[in-house]
């Protein structure tokens, strides 16, 4: 019966979310709100099919998990200590100010200081989650804005995760522990750098070398199977060895593994069931709200939703523009702080257990949450507009902002003999190439040189990202890849404008491949059968120009006949 359980929760879980989703987004809505319906309709509230909560909510931290570990496989270290000066300050001024709000406004409805406080914190954190993705649509993650926010929810981690190291000390009925208050922060940060220290120093030494390892047996499975154990392994040894959050973990094991050279490659491995798993966050989230609240404490839900959607944006752009970050900057960093998320359900829990706040409150958080992580996406639509200095012309959330193509960036994938040659050849040119290939020791070979290339795997989504196919004019495929019509439509959905030269074995190949996108398609049986029909009649003596006619006339019949199936 756990079994039926567990396969139920998944798949009705995905399923709603893919109608919700879908019907959302028919809708010109964001996709963030059909899974929260999603939940809600399939949560205990509400008539129908009802999951199983707890079982959504592990699935759920999975999702988070992997996100926070691929937030930190894309993090520049140089970039993220660089914009500490901005985040701790921020995340100590925004929280500061959004917790005084909400407990001044909740005692003036007659709420203790107590309750307000604690309610006030738990809504002054926001969802890592939420803001990845709408920071990942705009462009902006991996951005100084996504480096400012990004760095700014981890100090909000890291206070809550003191948060709730104090509050079972001072308010639990029965202690379990006599230590003091400035021990017990001390403990805790001597803890957190305990963490820092050791995953940087597997990062430096033993992680490159496990890769490494792994990566030459050339088996996807176990790449991507070693990915998940650095993952999940580093969170929940961070958890329960170093007493810190799980998600701290995953994005300090990110960062570590980011300063190898198989970071591209981790993150986009990943990236599949990362974006399975976070869908699950918001159905569980949905699961929580019991939409009766919305009739019964409707003030409440107004009052918290006021600070979370008004007050800290607010709090956040000002502290922006004090610490020197001009309006573009500050707007939409505040804007991408209009929301709650997953720190606020695990600090409201701890305080509900304690007594500290009541269902009212609990139900308070939760339609807060709901309401501003469907709001937030819209919220730092405006502001991204607002903030534009020609914010008249500003991309809706629903396009993408095209890059200038760069007409001499070429990605060459695959660098056996023919990619050799061909790369021989661009460099002759003066053309810009990115290399991608699977062998390890060719890369480094490349980059030893002085030539750009990347560790990865053309097949994986993300890859190509990486590589700036956006902005690239020539896609070549030089090695005959299985699966090589996906990469095609993929790269051609990206970049319209991009000329994708490839290369197949047969000739029934062809077809499907140009097709897919592929702008020139050279199958190995025709080009050999050039070659040959040109030696056999080297003798003639004809003129270049005739030579070159017949040449393409040989070529043009043989794409275009279709080959027999024997062949």
């Amino acid at each position: 019966m756990d079994e039926l359980n567990i396969l139920m929760t998944f798949a009705v879980g995905l399923a709603g979310a893919l109608v919700y989703g879908y019907i959302a987004t028919r809708l010109m809505l964001c996709p963030i709100i059909g899974y929260l319906i999603a939940g809600i309709m399939v949560g205990p509230f509400t008539p129908g099919v009802v999951v199983n909560r707890m079982i959504a909510e592990q699935f759920a931290e999975i999702g988070v998990i992997l996100l926070l570990f691929g937030i930190g496989l894309r993090f520049n270290l140089r970039e993220l200590f660089a914009v500490w000066r901005l985040a701790i300050p921020g995340a100590l001024i925004q929280s500061t100010i959004s917790t005084l709000a909400l407990a001044a406004i909740l005692h003036m409805l007659g709420w203790s200081w107590t309750t307000g406080l604690i309610l006030g914190m738990a809504v002054s954190v926001a969802s890592t989650v939420v803001m990845a993705m709408v920071l990942a649509r705009w462009h902006d993650l991996h951005a100084t804005i996504g480096y400012v926010a990004i760095g700014w929810t981890v100090v909000e981690d890291i206070l809550t995760v003191a948060l709730l190291l104090l509050l079972p000390l001072l308010f639990s009925p029965a202690p379990s522990v006599e230590l003091g208050i400035g021990w017990t922060l001390g403990l805790a940060g001597i803890k957190i750098l305990g963490l820092v220290g050791l995953v940087f120093v597997l990062g430096k030494w033993a992680i490159p070398r496990a890769l490494e390892g792994i990566a030459k047996t050339r088996s996807r499975e176990l790449f991507t199977l070693a990915v998940l154990v650095l993952a999940v392994g580093i969170a929940v040894g961070a958890a329960k060895v170093f007493g810190v959050s799980m998600e701290l973990g995953a994005f300090l094991a990110g960062l570590a593994v980011s300063r190898s050279e198989f970071a591209a490659r981790a993150a986009n491995d990943a990236l599949p069931m990362r974006d399975a798993f976070a869908v699950l966050f918001f159905i569980s989230v949905g699961m929580l709200f019991d939409p009766r609240s919305l009739m019964e404490i409707p003030w409440i839900i107004a009052a918290v939703l006021f600070v979370v959607i008004i007050v800290k944006p607010v709090a956040a752009t000002i502290t922006v523009r004090m610490l020197g970050q001009p309006r573009a900057t500050a707007i939409p960093i505040g804007a991408a702080f209009s929301q709650v998320g997953e720190f606020s359900f695990i600090l409201g829990s701890v305080a509900l257990g304690l007594g500290l706040i009541d269902e009212t409150g609990w139900n308070a958080l939760v339609a807060s949450s709901i309401i501003s992580i469907g709001l937030n996406p819209y919220i730092y639509q405006w502001a991204r507009r607002f903030s534009s200095p020609n914010n008249s012309q500003a991309a809706p959330i629903e396009e993408d902002r095209r890059p200038p193509i760069n007409p001499r960036l070429c990605i060459l994938v695959g660098y056996g003999p023919v990619g050799k040659i061909v790369h021989r050849l661009l460099l002759d040119r003066g053309a810009e190439i990115t290399v991608i290939d699977l062998n390890l020791d060719t890369i480094r070979r490349l980059r030893a040189a002085g030539h750009q290339a990347m560790y990865g795997d053309a097949l994986r989504p993300g890859t190509l990202e990486d590589a700036d196919i956006a902005i690239a004019s020539t896609l070549i495929l030089s090695t005959d890849i299985d699966d090589a019509a996906e990469v095609i439509k993929h790269a051609r959905q990206t970049n319209p404008d991009l000329k994708i030269l490839v290369r197949c074995a047969h000739l029934r190949d062809a077809g499907a491949l140009r097709q897919a996108g592929a702008t020139v398609v050279a199958a190995g049986e025709a080009e050999v059968g050039v070659a040959l029909a040109e030696v056999v009649t080297a003798g003639d003596e004809l003129a270049c120009d005739l030579a070159t006619d017949r040449r393409e006339a040989i070529r043009r019949m043989l794409y275009e006949t279709p080959p027999r199936q024997e062949d």
